[in-house]
């Protein structure tokens, strides 16, 4: 993370990066299972830019020589990927140290992360509300605490989903 927050940060000039996807979880929880940080991917915007996205994409992305190099990427998305809860921002982790060369990270708090995968609700998303759930990384009230802090339609989509990931998670 750290080193795509700083290659990001010198393809750009931008300094600030907001992580989504399952990545987004070592913000909050820098040594999470191995199952949960599978992924080569590491997606982000910059926020206020979407041009940032499309040089990410084209410098530090999928197949580029950044990815064959080190074995994973970047991958630049827009600010609407992910379904957050709209005070997700207050309970954000920020990733900055000497590795990341003045740019920062922000990474939603797992509860939020998680609404984001109940919203998105693809295989890999299953999986990965699974492990969160079974690694005692988040609970299912912990998630449902979140839930006024969202348009009445989302939740009604993704309250059954969460039920079933528990049920799947014992």
């Amino acid at each position: 993370m750290e080193h795509i927050l700083r290659a990001a940060g010198a393809i750009t000039g931008r300094k600030e990066w907001v992580i989504v996807g399952s990545q987004a979880i070592l913000g909050a929880v820098p040594n999470a299972p191995a199952e949960i940080t599978v992924s080569e991917e590491l997606d982000l915007y910059a926020p206020g830019d979407e041009r940032a996205s499309d040089l990410i994409d084209g410098s530090i992305g999928e197949r580029s020589p950044f990815h064959e190099t080190f074995g994973y990427y970047a991958h630049g998305v827009g600010a609407e990927t992910a379904m957050l809860p709209k005070r997700w921002r207050a309970r954000a982790v920020q990733i900055h140290s000497e590795a990341t060369q003045g740019v920062v990270g922000i990474c939603p708090d797992p509860s939020d992360l998680a609404i984001s995968k109940l919203a998105a609700w693809r295989e890999k998303d299953c999986e990965f509300i699974d492990a969160l759930l079974r690694h005692r990384i988040v609970t299912a009230d912990e998630i449902e605490a979140r839930f006024p802090e969202l348009d009445e339609s989302l939740v009604m989509q993704i309250r059954p989903r969460l039920r079933a990931a528990v049920v799947q998670a014992r």
